[in-house]
């Protein structure tokens, strides 16, 4: 057996698709992390005010919660599963290009359409795919896909703010584009070559009617549903730490822009290093263990910050809890996988994904509300109960689970 397979479960040679997909998994989120960094240039150059740059923002969440719910039964009944994913990066890609083609806002809010679209394209196809070609280390294969969403996240704006050095806001989209393409091409010769080879999983497709049939099961079944539901409260509480935190650092800490981004930086360097350790754990100790620990865990953490003064110790908690809290989500997506049956992991990536995005959009509303009230501080007690509601919808879950 070599140390691959003694550290990972699979062998040097099935790395190749589960960091190829990775780092498709990545260029999704590129083009997105891109325009995050060019919308204040492009609200400048158009005079958008906030409301219409913030337009643009809800028009990506918008597009990318109806490609959620309408892909996953779009991949499960045609079962093209590589094609989609070479789809979803072509969009990615092609929506930041012509992005830098334009400055008008109705074009610029349909490129976004396309980058929303492509990057929710992408995830039942994938996940779908890795939890199909690797059934018995869903774990690991699953947290490096989950790693390659935090090294795009990580990287684009820093490459998104290094062009703009140079380029206007139109060519930095232009350049920041070809990574994208790269990508694609990169996913299109790994997976056509398994194709090609027979290693790829075969392309089950399914009627309409056999669809319905099969998808009611995976609706009514309590542990699914319990485990999305559970997902959604913990993906409420890290989209508010993504809004909440900066503002709590500058406004109640005091701290430096310097600190800031450390700070932010950390939360991600700490997912960087969970996933793989997380994913690979669950394989072989079960994904409830994994996941119970990584919730208490974040939960006590989330509370713990307001109590820390010191800026460095601030950023190490952060660090430790973005260790903890992007843990869980390569795990979360295995036991999904482990509890949903064959040729219908598209959809159930799907359901997953529409009620994380469902439950994040009250995340802003409620947490400035509390924050108006009672003080920033208030909000991360707030983020902390909801990590405690989905410590408790975990033990709930049925026992069904083979892990």
């Amino acid at each position: 057996m070599s140390l691959s397979e003694r550290l990972t479960g699979i062998s040097w040679r099935d790395q190749t698709p589960v960091v190829t997909l990775a780092m498709g998994h990545g260029g999704t989120h590129w083009a997105f992390g891109t325009f995050y960094v060019l919308l204040p240039f492009i609200a400048r150059q158009l005079g958008l005010s906030y409301a219409e740059a913030g337009l643009l923002v809800a028009i990506y969440h918008a597009s990318g919660f109806t490609a959620s719910i309408g892909s996953g039964a779009l991949v499960d009944v045609v079962g093209r599963q590589v094609v989609f994913q070479i789809v979803a990066l072509l969009l990615g890609a092609g929506g930041l290009l012509a992005l830098g083609m334009t400055d008008e806002f109705l074009i610029i809010g349909a490129m976004i359409v396309f980058i929303g679209a492509g990057a929710n394209l992408w995830h039942p196809a994938a996940i779908a795919y890795l939890s199909s070609r690797f059934p018995d280390n869903r774990g690991y294969t699953l947290s490096i896909h989950a790693l390659g969403a935090n090294v795009g996240d990580s990287l684009a704006p820093l490459m998104a703010g290094a062009a703009l050095a140079w380029f206007t806001w139109q060519g930095a989209a232009m350049v920041n584009a070809v990574p994208v393409f790269v990508a694609s091409l990169a996913v299109a010769a790994i997976l056509l070559r398994e194709k090609g080879t027979g290693r790829a999983p075969r392309d089950y497709g399914m009627s309409i009617g056999e669809y319905v049939t099969r998808v009611k099961g995976v609706i009514r079944d309590k542990a699914v549903l319990g485990l999305c539901i559970m997902a959604a409260f913990r993906t409420m509480t890290q989209n508010g730490l993504f809004v909440f935190l900066p503002l709590y650092l500058a406004d109640v800490v005091g701290a430096s822009p310097l600190a800031l981004g450390f700070a932010l930086s950390a939360l991600q360097v700490g997912g960087l290093i969970a996933a793989p350790v997380a994913g690979t754990t669950s394989d072989r100790v079960g994904r409830r263990p994994v996941i119970v620990v990584a919730l208490s865990a974040s939960t006590a953490l989330i509370a713990m910050l307001t109590f820390i003064d010191s800026e460095t110790l601030f950023i190490a908690g952060v660090s430790v809890l973005g260790f903890a809290m992007f843990a869980m989500r390569p795990v979360i997506h295995s036991w999904l996988l482990d509890l949903t049956p064959p040729r219908l992991g598209g959809s159930a990536t799907s359901l997953l994904f529409g009620a994380q995005a469902g439950l994040s959009t009250l995340t802003p509303a409620i947490g400035g509300l509390v924050a108006d009230t009672w003080g920033l501080t208030s909000v991360f007690y707030f983020l902390a109960g909801t990590m405690l509601v989905a410590n408790i919808l975990v033990f709930l879950l049925p026992r069904r689970d083979s892990r």
